[in-house]
C-alpha cells in the first residue's frame, strides 16, 4: 500500500556546516474508524495497512470477541472520499450470530492517538479486561540466549522504519522453534500489538500458547493486557516497563522481560520461564610431579 510512506522536501541542518534541502520519507499517520455492526466504536491513529488485523486484534483486546469463528467479516466503507476515491478509513466489522455487540459501558469516547490505546475508555474500571486465556500454567520456558536474538530478528524486519525511521514494531515468536511467527509496524505501538493479535485471529491461531511477544518500544500497561487477551505468556521489550504494567503481568502469571538489549536483559516478573545458564571458565590444574 502506497500510504505507508509519504515523501516530503525537507531542510537538513549540521552544525558549522551549510543546510541542504532533499527529499525525506515519512511514515503516513492516518485516522481509522472502526465500526461494529454500522455503529462506531472507536477511530485510532494508525499506518494504513492490515487494518483487518488492527480491527480483529482491537476486538480481542476489548474483550468483544476470542475467537476466529466469532467474526463475521471485515469490510471497508465508504468514507470521506477524495476527488471520488474510497480513503479506505472507515471499517465495519460484523460479528457472528449469536455474538454479543461491545457493551455500552465499556464504550471509548470514540478518540485514540497513535500514541494512547486505552484515551477514550469510560473508566478506571474498564481499563482491567478478563482474558479468556488464563496465562498461569503455560509451561513454555525459554533461554537468555533465545531472547537475546530477538531485537536484531525485530530490527531486521522493520522494512518501513528502515526508510522512515518513525515507527514502532511488535513480533510474534514461536517460543520452542524460535520461528517469527508475524511482524506489524505502526506509528502506535498498541496498533502494532493489535495488527499481530489480529493476524492470529484470522489465522484462527488464539489462544498464542508458547510464544514471545517481542515490541520495539516500553512495555505498557496497555500493551501487557493485550498479549493477555490473546494468551501471550511472554513479552520482551526494548524498553522499560511501567509500575502498572508489572502489576498487572504479575497478577495473571506473564513474563514481563525489560530493557532487552546485546546481551542483557531485566525480568521484572515470571522468572520462572527463564532459563540462564552462568558460563564459567574452567580452572587449568597444574600437573602433579610423578611420585
Amino acid at each position: 500500500m502506497g500510504r505507508i510512506t509519504a515523501r516530503r522536501r525537507v531542510t537538513r541542518i549540521t552544525v558549522g556546516a551549510e543546510p541542504s534541502r532533499r527529499e525525506d520519507v515519512l511514515a503516513v499517520e492516518e485516522p481509522l474508524e472502526i465500526r461494529v455492526g454500522g455503529t462506531a466504536l472507536s477511530i485510532t491513529m494508525r499506518t494504513p495497512g492490515h487494518d483487518f488485523d488492527l480491527a480483529a486484534g482491537f476486538l480481542v483486546s476489548e474483550g468483544v470477541i476470542s475467537r476466529a469463528d466469532q467474526l463475521g467479516a471485515i469490510r471497508y466503507c465508504a468514507g470521506a472520499p477524495v476527488d471520488g476515491a474510497n480513503t479506505f478509513n472507515v471499517l465495519d466489522v460484523t460479528l457472528a450470530a449469536g455474538v454479543a455487540g461491545p457493551d455500552p459501558s465499556l464504550e471509548r469516547n470514540f478518540y485514540m492517538t497513535s500514541s494512547c490505546g486505552l484515551c477514550g475508555k469510560a473508566s478506571i474500571d474498564a481499563v482491567r479486561t478478563l482474558s479468556a486465556y488464563p496465562l498461569a500454567h503455560d509451561d513454555l520456558s525459554i533461554t537468555t540466549e533465545f531472547l537475546v536474538g530477538l531485537p536484531g530478528q525485530l530490527r531486521a524486519g522493520q522494512d518501513v522504519f528502515e526508510k522512515t525511521g518513525g515507527l514502532h514494531a511488535a513480533a510474534l515468536f514461536d517460543g520452542t522453534s524460535g520461528e517469527l511467527l508475524v511482524l506489524r509496524e505502526d506509528v502506535g505501538r498498541h496498533n502494532a500489538v493489535d495488527k499481530v493479535v489480529g493476524w492470529a485471529v484470522l489465522q484462527n491461531r488464539l489462544p498464542l500458547r508458547g510464544t514471545v511477544l517481542m515490541v520495539s518500544g516500553r512495555a505498557s500497561f496497555e500493551l501487557t493486557q493485550k498479549a493477555s487477551m490473546a494468551g501471550i505468556p511472554i513479552m520482551a521489550a526494548v524498553s522499560a516497563p511501567s509500575s502498572l504494567a508489572i502489576e498487572l503481568a504479575a497478577e495473571i502469571g506473564m513474563t514481563v522481560v525489560g530493557f532487552l538489549r546485546g546481551d542483557s536483559m531485566v525480568v521484572y516478573c515470571g522468572d520462572e520461564r527463564i532459563i540462564h545458564r552462568t558460563f564459567h571458565e574452567t580452572p587449568t590444574r597444574e600437573a602433579v610431579p610423578a611420585q
